[in-house]
């Protein structure tokens, strides 16, 4: 049986730089949600790679934390 690929990767950026990394199921809310934040209104996301599995997008989100690159909430 195949597995799912129903998650979207993505960082949330300011002008170029990475304010937010984050996986999701729906991009277009997200973007709508951080777009609420204070400041972040000119924001947008760039999405990172293909849709994948749960498992294979947290164990990215991880890496990404490892860098140093910034959290989600």
């Amino acid at each position: 049986m195949a597995t799912s690929r129903t998650i979207y990767k993505y960082h949330f950026k300011l002008g170029n730089k990475i304010v937010h990394t984050g996986i999701t199921r729906d991009i277009d809310r997200r973007e709508a949600e951080h777009r609420q934040k204070l400041g972040w209104r000119r924001g947008h996301i760039v999405q990172i790679g293909r849709r994948t599995t749960q498992e294979a997008a947290l164990q990215w989100e991880a890496e990404q934390r490892r860098q140093g690159k910034p959290p989600g909430p």
